[in-house]
This record gives structure tokens, C-alpha cells and sequence, in this order.
């Protein structure tokens, strides 16, 4: 039988390579092994040579190899975006390609993989291929599938296959080689081949592919054919949920979340969209395509329409169009345009988002960004409520923008941060041919869009072919756009400095607040609806121009909001004398998108606890709304049930940022901020702390890597007690320390490290220390995880240890860890413990040193989240000898750094396990921050 089936495969190969024609051929025959989840794989590549000049070697794409090793481009991205789950696989889970042969007419060719790119298949050629020459290619090769939850490719574990990049295919030659990893972009960048794809698979097996045409002879047998792809994805399902909806113009075969409407509605809001998307675009490159919940999940329609169905806003025939448009917008427009999507997909993006802004302005013209929530009492009022539906798009960009950390739109995919690539990038795309949409006030960007997409189906395009149609449509000058909006992160920000009235004109003075010109509209306004609409450009520093009163009670830059202007709260003017232009208070509870026209003021309650004030409940009065602020305060009063006092904390800070993408200082900022609190039974300490930070972060906005230089100045003020303790220390209860901080850091779930050097200086010590946090996870999935700690006096004329380096827990004297019960030495809060200075577990006798200390501290996985951990270290007191100390035990390392739990075993105290009261040795880390705990969720975003 397998003879029999191996001599049909290779009759089946050699029908369809004679069949094929084009330029580039890909023929390929592959049978599925699924108790292995291998493919043996025989193909056949026929690659002429477009290049212009003679090529000595051609470059295979073999995208199944970048899930072979940890240290691979994808790996690597999984790590940056903090997805661990690729690193813990097991060998079975994770994919290769093992190689049997290459060759040309039966002789064997050498071929290698590149090296730091092994999915990329250098084959070097038995003579050089002219310019229109063609050679065929002979492939012989076994592909271990991946395990689909790492790209949602591959085999799934209820033994379904999704198949995609799962061949090779031959890499472009533009100006060089274009040798593109895979990163998990969905970017593969290859030549437009004619496919003939033979598949022998189980029969039980149902079957939808993106090809042309398919014929399954119902044993298991499937063949498909596809003109002018870059490939071919291959679905195979035990049990399908894929249904076909025929319209006029395509047939689309999807299975995505219906949203509770029926078979009927379904294809009337399918037929709806590709109406819309043809009329928009002209006619789709094929008659079918297919739309898999794949390809929603990993492009999802972002917003509130992600939200459970029970509280979700929209109704379900406005979720499924908008999702099946997005679907469909981009299938199409990747599937009919040929371009570098690795560098150059914004083009995409911004034809894709401008229609699906389109499409809500033609048939959802009053929806609202909150949906139906913005007619619900309570919420109506808010301005985010307000906001229009297309809002989203500017406001999603400008929130990496007012964080500095947006990226120009010419940036390559596999440099973009994930927002900015999933979101803010693909956003600002689309807003900039609205943009220009309103400053040509006429039909340009519509008719544009669509002679770009019908010039350009199925061929070969570039921006070049993009920039030059689109100069050739405009009326006006839009070099700006380009050099100042597509290949920079230049803002756009205007106010209006000054209006005079002189007889039936105002001359309006604007001011450009950055060095970038950028055309600016101004509207006359009268009893808030528009008299006049002007575009003023050229603004340089500033500009005055003049303009009929008409009647005008307002004068307002970009009111209709389609610019995505930096900062609106500067673009009015009243012309009903000075008062009006003051802005009035407004309190809203919780937080709120910006208004313009107000001082917003937001509160909301809080709470928090230590063991001398007991529970705190306070409200928090703030302005920071969704977008960043440079200017923020922070007032947090409150009051301790247990201490009957006021209690609290406050700051304000104002935050420079540096815009310069070539520059590694991305911000300054100035803060200062106090509290006050009880830090121990009936005694209250005021801290006050003057700080600047300068913030430095590494030119690839991917990394990781950030750096900060801190210099503060502390001033603290005790309440003494009548008995002397350490915690209290009457000798010094008032003192100021000068506190200067460098940090380096660069979390990784693979390779953590964190380090910093520490200065402080008082009048009667100084001091300087260096911190160094290193976490490392193998191969065999176990962690290590080192800490190093070194501590010195310059100089020490205290008499007690309150400013002493401490081996398990430090005084704090400035305060600045989130102690529960700081002065405690026995009892449950004792046994918190914060890893800082020595790093110890153990409690041992004389833990404080005046001189200095140094210690290691380490931990190791033993299983899961179970590690042995030990410290090691010297600590010396001014005339006593070096003592060297050492502990040991067993950690519960559950959420590092929020809930651990340590378990002292061995120690300077002896078998501390097996001594009396070990449950008062236990320590533990527990952190109630919701601040600090949703960093685990948005560090893989920014």
C-alpha cells in the first residue's frame, strides 16, 4: 500500500510541475504524519531570475525552522514580549525542518542555514543564474509542526492542523536580498508564485484553504492550485464550523464569531461589507477567500467590543461587520498588493483603517466609541462617552505619543513595540489619509485609494509607486506628510497667541510650539456651530493671518479633530473678553478622557493599610486623564480608623520629554512629594522629598533596556519617644539626606538583570552601595536567580545602627519601602521582609553593620515555582571583627516579586527547621499594589 501511495505522490509531482506556469512555480507534494505532526514534504521550485544582474546563490524562507530553538529571531521575540510559554515547551511542542536534499537535476547542492538567521536557507548555486533566467529546484524535506499556541500555527491539541509558512518558498531579491526572519508579524516576504499543492492527509479530515481551487477525492487525497500567492494556508479540521457566503462579487468562507445572528444575517451584513469594500476599492483579486477566527484573534477589532457578552456595548450585527470588514480589508489588500509588508505595511494600514473609518461614517454615523453605554445614566456624562466612534484612531495614537514612546511610520514591523505595531502605528496611518482627506476638502483621498488599488492589484508596489500617485492626486504641497508624518515622530501642536479686531477682520497670531510645519485648520465658531473653515500653513514659528469676523464668538484650531494634534487644550479662543476664556472646575469621579474647556479634578477612594494606623480609607484627588499629562498632582488624604489622625501623601511633578528618536535621554522630570503616616505606635513621621530623574532608554524601542540617574533630597521629620528603641532612635529623630541613584535595567523573562550604584550623604554619615538583581532561565527550563549586595561608610559619626546597612531587614530610614508594620520585631509583621542591602531570611543575632557589608544571595528552581535558595556574606562593625554569615531554605517563588514565601532550613542559628516556633521564621513578600501588579500585564505592550 505505502508503495503504491509513494508512486502516486510522485505521479500526482510530476503532473502538476509540468501543469504550472508563471514565472515562479511551487509545486509541492507533503503527506501528513499525525501521530508525529510531520510532514514529509517533496518540492519543487522553478525561480527566475528578475533581478537585473547574475545571482551566485538564491535564499529559501523556512519559517517552520524559527520554532527549532530557544536562541532563534522568534524566540527571541517571545522573550522581548515577555511570552514564556515558547522557552518552557518541550522539545515535542516546538517545530524544525529536517533537510534531506537540494538539488538541480539530480546534482546535490550545498546549501547552509545563515547564523543568527536559521530560518533562512542559503543554497549556493552550481553556476551563476542570469537576469530572466529560470532553474528548478528539487526539495526533499521532513517539517515537525509546531505546536499552535505559540503562533496559532501548527497542530492543536484536540488534533487539528492549522497549516501556514509551513513550506519553503524563495526569498526576494530588491536591491539586495530581502532575508526577512519570522517573528511572528504574519509578514512572510516572498515571490508571487503560481501553487500546486498535493496534501495526503486522514480522511477524517475536513479541509478550507485560501487557494484558487480544491479537489479532495474524499480518501484523504486533496489537491489545490492558487495563481499569483505568496502562499497557501491550509486549515484541516475533525470539525469545521466553516460555512461559505456567497455574494456577486466573492465568496467568503469564514468561521468567525457570529454574535448571535443567524445564518440569513450573517450573509446580508457579509454582502453589506463587500459591497461597501468594492465600490471602495474596485473588484477582489479572486473569487473566494477565507476569513478564519485565526486571523481575528491575531488582528482583533481592539476596544470594547473585546469585552464578555454580557456587558459588551455594541449590538452584535455592528461587532460582526466591523469585524468581518477588518477581516476582509485586510485579506484583500494583502492578498491584491504585493509590497514589503516587513517595512512598508503602514501603506496597507492606512488604506485599511481609512476605509473602516469610512464605513462607520456611511452607515454609523452616530455611534458612539462606548456604544450603547453612552446613553446610560452615570456614564452619559463623561467625555470619553462623548467621543465619537472613529475617535478611537487618533486618540490610540496620541496615547503613545503623550508617553514618548510612538514610533515614525516608516519604521520596520519587527522594530515596532507591540501597541505601536498592533495599534498606535496602524491608527496614525489611517488618521493621516483623513488628514489629508479634510485638508484637499474635496474627493482626492477616495478617488487616490482606489486608483492605487486597481493600478497595483496582483503586481509588484512600493511607496515610491504609493508617494508618487499620491502627489500626482493632490492639489496642494504634501511633502509634510511625508517627511514630516510618515518618516518622523514630529508633533503637531498649535495655539492661538493672540486675536486683535481691527474694523470687520480679526488678526489671528498662531504659534507652532514644535520646529515642524504641519497645515493647521481654523474654524470660526458662533453659538457652537461653524461659520468659517480656513487652512493655514507655512506657520513656521509663529503666523498671523487675517480673517472676516463674521459674526464669530469663538476662534478654534482643529475643531472637528481630525488632526492628531498633540495637546487641544490651547486651541480656543473666546472673543467674549478675558473671563471667558478662563477655564472652569470640573469634578469627576475616577478618571476621564480630556476636556478642553475644563480643570479636570478627579477622585476616587482608596485605601491602605499599616498595623499603627490600621485600615486607611481616603479619596484620591488627581488630573491625570487616559492620554499623559506633563503636569500632574496627586493628593491622597486620608484617615487612620486605628490612629484617629489625618493621615496621607501628595506630589506634583512636571515631566519634560525628549522627542529626538536619536536621542538616549527620552525624559526629565521634577517632583515633589511628602506623606505623612505613623511609623509606629502613636508616632507620626513627615517626609518631604524634592527629586529629578533623568531617563535614558536604548534607540530600539523593542529593548527593554532603560536607565535612570536620581538625585533627591529627603527630609524627614519623627515624633520622638519617651523609650529609646532602635526603630525610633531619639538621638537623631529629624534628618536630611542627600540621595543620588543610578539604575540600570532590563527585565527579560529569560535573562533579567537589574543593578544600581547609590550615594547618600547626611551630616552625620555618608555612604555609597551597589545593587545587582540577575535572573537566568536555561534550557531545562530551571531558573537561577543571583543578587549581589555591597555596602560602605565613607564616614559614621551616628551611635546607633538606625542608618546601618542591615543583613535581613533595613530600618528605612528614608521611608521608602511599603513596610506593614515597620517597628515591629516580633509577630507576623516582622516576618515581611523585603529583599534590600543583605538580602538575608534568617533572623540572625547582631544583623546591622556601621562599617560595611557584603553579601550573595541566590536561588535555584527545583521544581515549578519551588526553589532552594542561600545567602552568604561578611558583615563587619567598627572595632569588631568580619563575621561571615550564611542562611538557607526553601522559596515559594509564586509571582516573583508580588507573593513569595520563604522557609528557613540551615542557617548561622543551626537547623532553624527543626527549632521551636518555626512558623515565626517564616517570611514572607506580599504586594497589594494594583499599580505595581498591572505592570505584569502591560510590560509586554510598551
Amino acid at each position: 500500500m505505502n508503495t503504491i501511495r509513494t508512486h502516486f505522490e510522485l505521479y500526482i509531482l510530476l503532473f502538476l510541475s509540468v501543469a504550472a506556469f508563471g514565472q515562479h512555480k511551487n509545486t509541492v507534494t507533503a503527506t501528513l504524519q499525525t501521530r508525529t505532526n510531520t510532514l514529509n514534504v517533496v518540492q519543487k521550485i522553478t525561480y527566475t531570475n528578475e533581478a537585473g544582474t547574475a545571482l551566485s546563490e538564491i535564499y529559501l524562507n523556512d519559517w517552520s525552522h524559527a520554532f527549532s530553538g530557544k536562541d532563534t529571531p522568534l524566540a527571541k521575540r517571545f522573550a522581548e514580549e515577555f511570552h514564556r510559554n515558547f522557552h518552557l515547551a518541550p522539545e515535542k511542542k516546538r517545530g524544525r525542518t529536517m533537510v534531506n536534499y537540494i538539488s538541480i537535476n539530480d546534482a546535490i547542492l550545498d546549501w547552509e542555514r545563515l547564523d543568527y538567521q536559521v530560518d533562512i536557507i542559503k543554497v549556493t548555486l552550481p553556476e551563476p543564474l542570469q537576469p530572466n533566467e529560470s532553474i528548478t529546484l528539487d526539495l526533499n524535506y521532513q517539517v515537525k509542526l509546531a505546536y499552535d499556541e505559540f503562533t496559532r500555527y501548527g497542530f492543536a491539541k484536540n488534533g487539528d492542523y492549522s497549516l501556514r509558512y509551513w513550506y519553503m518558498t524563495p526569498a526576494v531579491y530588491r536591491d539586495g536580498w530581502k532575508l526577512y526572519s519570522h517573528k511572528n508579524l504574519d509578514d512572510l516576504y516572498t515571490e508571487q508564485a503560481n501553487h500546486n499543492i498535493t496534501l495526503i492527509i486522514p480522511d477524517t479530515f475536513e479541509v478550507i484553504s485560501t487557494a484558487d481551487s480544491m479537489k479532495n477525492d474524499g480518501n484523504g487525497l486533496v489537491q489545490f492550485t492558487a495563481k499569483k500567492v505568496k502562499d497557501v494556508t491550509i486549515l484541516l479540521r475533525q470539525n469545521s464550523q466553516f460555512k461559505t457566503f456567497q455574494t456577486d462579487k466573492v465568496n467568503i468562507t469564514t468561521n468567525l464569531n457570529p454574535y448571535g445572528l443567524d445564518e440569513k444575517q450573517q450573509a446580508i451584513a457579509i454582502d453589506k461589507v463587500v459591497q461597501f469594500i468594492h465600490e471602495k476599492l474596485g473588484d477582489f483579486p479572486r473569487k473566494n477567500m477565507m476569513i478564519s477566527e485565526i486571523d481575528n484573534k491575531k488582528n482583533p477589532v481592539y476596544g470594547l467590543g473585546q469585552l464578555p457578552s454580557f456587558i459588551r456595548p455594541f449590538t452584535d450585527a455592528f461587532q460582526y461587520e466591523i469585524k468581518i470588514l477588518k477581516a476582509i480589508l485586510e485579506k484583500n489588500l494583502e492578498e491584491s498588493l504585493w509590497m514589503d509588508t516587513r517595512t512598508e505595511k503602514w501603506i496597507l494600514d492606512a488604506i485599511e483603517i481609512y476605509l473602516m473609518m469610512g464605513y462607520a461614517e456611511t452607515f454609523y454615523p452616530n455611534m458612539k466609541l462606548t456604544g450603547e453605554l453612552a446613553k446610560v445614566w452615570g456614564i452619559r456624562s463623561y467625555e470619553f462617552a462623548k467621543l465619537e466612534f472613529n475617535d478611537q484612531y487618533p486618540f490610540m495614537f496620541m496615547l503613545m505619543a503623550r508617553k514618548n514612546i510612538d514610533q515614525p511610520l516608516n519604521t520596520s514591523k519587527d522594530s515596532l513595540t507591540k501597541f505601536n505595531n498592533n495599534i498606535a502605528n496602524k491608527y496614525k496611518a489611517g488618521v493621516g489619509l483623513k488628514y489629508l482627506k479634510s485638508y484637499f476638502d474635496e474627493a482626492v483621498i477616495d478617488d487616490f485609494v482606489k486608483e492605487f488599488y486597481v493600478e497595483n492589484r496582483l503586481q509588484k508596489a512600493s511607496r515610491d509607486d504609493f508617494e508618487t500617485l499620491l502627489k500626482a492626486k493632490a492639489p496642494k504641497d504634501i511633502d509634510w506628510f511625508f517627511n514630516n508624518y510618515v518618516d518622523s515622530r514630529k508633533r503637531i501642536d498649535y495655539k492661538i497667541k493672540k486675536v486683535e479686531k481691527v474694523d470687520d477682520s480679526l488678526k489671528v497670531t498662531i504659534k507652532n510650539k514644535y520646529d515642524a510645519n504641519f497645515p493647521i485648520s481654523l474654524f470660526g465658531i458662533k453659538n457652537d456651530s461653524v461659520v468659517s473653515k480656513y487652512w493655514v500653513t507655512d506657520v513656521g514659528k509663529k503666523k498671523t493671518v487675517t480673517i472676516p469676523s463674521d459674526s464669530i464668538d469663538r476662534l478654534v484650531l482643529n475643531y472637528d479633530k481630525i488632526i492628531p494634534e498633540f495637546n487641544q487644550r490651547d486651541n480656543w479662543k473666546s472673543l467674549n473678553g478675558f473671563f471667558a476664556n478662563n477655564k472652569k472646575l470640573r469634578f469627576t469621579f475616577f478618571k476621564d478622557a480630556e476636556n478642553p474647556h475644563y480643570n479636570q479634578i478627579f477622585f476616587v477612594p482608596v485605601a491602605r493599610f499599616n498595623l499603627y494606623d490600621g485600615f486607611t480609607p481616603g479619596m484620591r484627588l488627581y488630573n491625570k486623564v487616559f492620554l499623559t499629562k506633563r503636569l500632574l498632582y496627586d493628593l491622597k488624604p486620608s484617615y487612620g480608623l486605628r490612629s484617629k489622625q489625618l493621615v496621607g501623601s501628595g506630589s506634583v511633578s512636571y515631566r519634560h520629554d525628549i522627542e529626538s528618536i536619536n536621542s538616549d535621554l527620552y525624559f526629565i522630570s521634577f517632583t515633589v512629594g511628602g506623606n505623612y503616616f505613623n511609623y509606629a505606635e502613636d508616632l507620626a513621621y513627615t517626609r518631604f522629598v524634592p527629586k529629578v530623574t533623568f531617563g535614558f532608554r536604548d534607540p530600539d524601542f523593542r529593548s527593554n533596556q532603560k536607565e535612570f540617574i536620581d538625585f533627591r533630597y529627603v527630609i524627614v521629620q519623627r515624633e520622638q519617644s519617651e523609650i529609646p528603641t532602635l526603630a525610633t532612635d531619639n538621638d537623631e529623630p529629624n534628618y536630611s539626606v542627600f540621595n543620588a541613584r543610578y539604575v540600570y535595567s532590563n527585565p527579560d523573562p529569560i535573562r533579567h538583570m537589574v543593578w544600581f550604584t547609590d550615594f547618600q550623604i547626611s551630616k552625620r554619615f555618608a555612604k555609597i552601595s551597589f545593587n545587582l538583581d540577575y535572573r537566568k532561565l536555561f534550557q531545562d527550563n530551571r531558573q537561577l536567580n543571583l543578587r549581589f549586595f555591597f555596602g560602605k561608610f565613607i564616614f559614621n559619626d551616628t551611635n546607633s545602627d538606625f542608618f546601618s546597612f542591615a543583613l535581613d531587614r533595613p530600618t528605612d530610614y528614608l521611608f521608602d519601602y511599603n513596610y506593614y508594620g515597620r517597628s515591629e520585631d516580633t509577630g507576623l509583621f516582622s516576618q515581611q521582609i523585603i529583599v534590600a542591602e543583605g538580602g538575608f531570611k534568617s533572623k540572625l543575632p547582631n544583623p546591622f553593620s556601621n562599617a560595611w557589608l557584603a553579601t550573595g544571595n541566590a536561588s535555584y528552581s527545583i521544581w515549578k515555582w519551588i526553589e532552594g535558595y542561600g545567602d552568604v556574606g561578611f558583615i563587619k562593625d567598627n572595632g569588631v571583627n568580619t563575621r561571615f554569615v550564611y542562611d538557607s531554605g526553601i522559596r515559594l517563588n509564586l509571582v516573583p516579586d508580588f507573593f513569595e514565601l520563604y522557609f528557613p532550613v540551615y542557617s548561622n542559628n543551626g537547623w532553624e527547621i527543626a527549632q521551636p516556633g518555626f512558623d515565626q521564621r517564616i517570611r514572607f513578600i506580599v504586594t497589594l499594589s494594583p499599580k505595581t501588579l498591572t505592570k505584569l500585564f502591560t510590560r509586554k505592550w510598551f
